[in-house]
């Protein structure tokens, strides 16, 4: 019976499996570039070059997918390259563009990798850290499948701790030496008649006591079980046995780093140690969680989580690889360059293809599409080593925010900076009121400490604002006044002085 549930279970997985990816593939494919740039004009101001780049890239990936098998691996991705300040929209690019088609993604810094052979992390570490992100949200989404399995079997277990069996109506295990008595064979001929009634023997009567014993025990866990479902034994302690999930400490030296020998000490010492388990006592609410974490897991079948997700990293999988210019450059003078070009040596065979080994398996880079950025102040793309500017034929240069985009941006997205501090405040219940003149006076103040100061993009709004509502941050769970209005003269008042100021503009905004 426990098999034919397993296999019912399983075969509901795959085909929820297979259902979710058929979704998502027809989801992807029916996303034009037009209505891909429509998305991300919600969330990112300008930049209509890049979004064209990124949409087009994203759909040529979906056109792959409809190839026929024998063309299908020689159409390779059309790697970006963006070029812009700091804070003109890339990264935020790239997620948004990873989220929309809900793509394994991975932000990382090109800068803190080192060539293979010194202390630092490798390259490959990337496609590791790529899978990991992959894994976890198909388990995430294997998870939410069994929920409502996994919440039954939890509530079992949470009625077994609240209202145990008795030991009376516990099933009685048949021992060897009771099969042994029995005897092979019963002769169905021979009847043996009494002339009188023996009536119900003790055993026909302990039945019967026990089977009365377990329909009491029946209706007060099922009365249990409407508590429980009410809420009203959330805060009663129970006693349940959690796995430990501590292990021995390890400490390796190594120069190539614990990422170079691939191992994964965490399982290799679950394997060699038995599990062991230890008692907590802990209300129900927490110990619904830990469990239904437990049951979850034991529905979900790891093998074929761990197919889909580097199925996922190798099809649709994102690398957004920022400070590419911190790594441009030609040999150093002095002596070898561990954290430039030959990190570029490293870095273009994964870009151009290859399998990379990880603890779930060997994953190719063939078709993962990668996305460079880097501001490129003192270096430009073409200080990369010739090989490695083939890998990215498409470049697009990011333009620089003036007056009119930090008005946009302070106002126009899902996730702009005004609903974010009215929300924040109206959590105190003040209803703050942000007028058109004061939102065109900080993204003035924003654009005048750009140009007078440094150039730091959008994030310079982070700082305008909050400097801005400090005083308001610190007063308001105090304040007696319902309503407060931000006007340009509140706004002249608050940041004028730091603004003509230049360092202390320098230092506090």
């Amino acid at each position: 019976m426990k098999q034919l549930i397993g296999l019912i279970i399983f075969g509901r997985l795959t085909l929820e499996k297979s259902n979710t990816t058929r979704e998502k593939s027809t989801l992807a494919d029916a996303l034009t570039p037009r209505q891909i740039v429509e998305e991300l004009d919600k969330y990112i101001i300008g930049q209509f070059e890049a979004k064209r780049c990124v949409a087009i890239a994203l759909r040529n990936r979906a056109r792959r997918q409809m190839l026929e098998e024998d063309i299908q691996d020689e159409v390779s991705p059309k790697n970006i390259i963006m070029i812009g300040s700091t804070g003109v929209g890339k990264t935020e690019i790239a997620r948004r563009l990873a989220r929309l088609v809900d793509a394994p993604f991975i932000k990382v810094e090109a800068s803190k990798y080192t060539e293979i052979g010194y202390v630092g992390r490798d390259v490959e570490s990337m496609i590791r850290d790529l899978t990991e992100t992959a894994i976890s949200r198909v388990k995430a989404e294997q998870t939410e499948a069994v929920e409502e399995k996994a919440r039954e079997f939890t509530e079992e277990r949470l009625l077994d701790c609240i209202f145990p069996i008795p030991r009376s109506l516990q099933e009685r295990p048949r021992l060897e030496k009771d099969m042994l008595d029995e005897p092979e064979e019963e002769d169905d001929d021979v009847v043996l008649q009494l002339p009188f009634d023996l009536g119900p023997d003790a055993e026909t009567e302990a039945e019967e006591d026990r089977d009365k014993e377990r329909e009491r025990h029946l209706k007060t866990r099922e009365k249990f079980r409407e508590w429980l479902r009410e809420g009203r034994l959330e805060d009663k302690p129970v006693e349940i046995n959690v796995k430990d999930q501590s292990m021995p400490f390890v400490e390796i030296f190594s120069p190539g780093g614990i990422e170079e020998m691939d191992i994964n000490f965490k399982d290799m010492f679950s394997n060699i140690l038995p599990n062991q388990t230890k008692k907590r006592r802990i209300p129900v609410s927490e110990a619904r969680t830990i469990l239904m974490q437990e049951e979850a897991e034991k529905l979900i079948d790891m093998d074929a989580v761990i197919s889909e997700a580097i199925q996922r990293v190798e099809n649709s999988g994102i690398v957004f690889l920022d400070e590419i210019d911190k790594i441009a450059g030609r040999e150093s003078r002095h002596g070898p360059d561990i954290s430039r070009e030959g990190v570029q040596r490293d870095i273009l065979p994964i870009i151009e293809g290859s399998t990379v080994t990880s603890k779930y398996g060997a994953v190719r880079t063939h078709h993962i599409l990668f996305i460079a950025a880097g501001a490129f102040h003192v270096s430009s793309p073409s200080d990369l080593i010739p090989e490695l500017q083939g890998r990215f034929p498409i470049r697009v240069e990011l333009k620089s925010l003036n007056k009119d985009d930090f008005k946009s941006i302070l106002t126009e997205p899902k996730n702009a900076l005004v609903k974010q501090y009215v929300a924040l405040l109206k959590t105190e219940g003040i209803e703050a009121t942000i007028t058109d003149d004061a939102i065109d006076k900080i993204a003035a103040l924003a654009f005048q400490v750009n140009e007078s100061v440094e150039d730091i993009g959008a994030r310079r709004l982070h700082t305008i604002m909050e400097k801005l509502f400090e005083n308001l941050f610190f007063d308001a769970p105090d304040l007696d006044k319902e309503e407060v209005t931000i006007d340009a003269d509140h706004v002249q008042s608050e940041l004028a002085e730091i603004v003509q100021d230049q360092d202390l503009s320098r230092y506090i905004l």
